[in-house]
């Protein structure tokens, strides 16, 4: 005799057909192989991978020049220490970036022919900083502006390492701000004007609030962009991480602080990373389901 399982019934009274529950446990068994199949896979990969790296003729002197748990133990507390001046960067350098970067955006955006020069220097500035390398932009900044000898105007290579980072991240931020705007449509401005609000208004409480929000996933991958560059202030001098991890590296010749250095970027950039994932991906299912204009 063949036993039927009785379908489960929710509190509303609904009862899921047997199709629909055939359907479902089809679905588990599907996820549960590929899990079991993506686990699988990952295990042989990375044991290839261990067996072919520690496998090769030069892994030993390798292991000793990159990989020391003595130098790592020694980089570690100075590599944290310089670290902070990172993150007091990002943060300085990032406001400062966003604010600029809006300023350069709305410039290029003007309309009107009075407004064509400040368009033009914009347009000027956007393109000279967006093809300057950051490194010779840095440079340039860090040891051009005390050989100006100019006279209030600071010789600190944290300020100058900042200043230029803000210059080349502003040109890049100000293309995305602008591109947030000019997707906003027209009659969004041409419906704010029809109420009575001025160009500047209409600029600000309607065309600026929808282009942020569009454009808020590629903004922070920008900063974690910055978040990782604020380690080039180390040619300066300033003593960050990297440039900790180079006087360690630089007394023994074993190069073991720099891949903790790397460890200490990589393990701050990758919750960056998810969270931009997250706010894409929220972004996304709320404009499929009409929430974002």
């Amino acid at each position: 005799m063949t036993l039927y399982k009785t379908p489960a019934v929710h509190e509303d009274g609904y009862v899921p057909s047997e199709r629909r529950i055939a359907r479902e446990r089809y679905r588990r068994a599907r996820t549960r192989r590929a899990t079991a199949i993506a686990a699988t896979s990952t295990l042989v990969t990375g044991a290839v991978l261990f067996l072919l790296i520690t496998g090769s003729p030069g892994w030993t002197r390798t292991k000793e020049t990159f990989f020391s748990a003595h130098y790592a133990r020694v980089a570690f507390p100075q590599v944290m220490e310089g670290l902070w001046l990172n993150l007091r960067l990002l943060a300085v350098c990032g406001a400062a970036v966003l604010v600029f970067g809006l300023l350069l955006a709305v410039a290029r955006t003007l309309r009107g022919p009075v407004f064509f020069p400040v368009r033009a220097l914009a347009t000027v500035y956007t393109d000279f900083f967006r093809g300057l390398p950051l490194i010779i932009c840095l440079l340039m900044v860090v040891f051009g502006v005390p050989a100006l000898r100019l006279e209030g105007v600071t010789t600190d290579p944290v300020l100058l390492g900042g200043g230029a980072l803000v210059l080349t991240y502003s040109a890049y931020v100000a293309e995305v701000f602008r591109a947030g705007i000019e997707s906003v449509h027209p009659s969004q401005r041409a419906a704010a004007r029809s109420l009575g609000l001025s160009g500047g208004q209409a600029l600000r409480f309607v065309v600026l609030p929808q282009a942020v929000r569009r454009v808020v996933p590629p903004l922070l991958n920008d900063l974690v962009s910055l978040q990782k560059d604020t380690g080039l202030v180390s040619i300066a001098g300033a003593v960050d991480a990297v440039y900790a991890a180079q006087i360690i590296a630089s007394k023994d010749f074993n190069y073991t602080p720099y891949v903790v250095a790397g460890l200490v970027f990589v393990a701050l950039t990758i919750p960056m990373t998810r969270l931009t994932d997250w706010v894409t991906a929220r972004m996304d299912r709320r404009r499929a389901q009409g929430g974002i204009v």
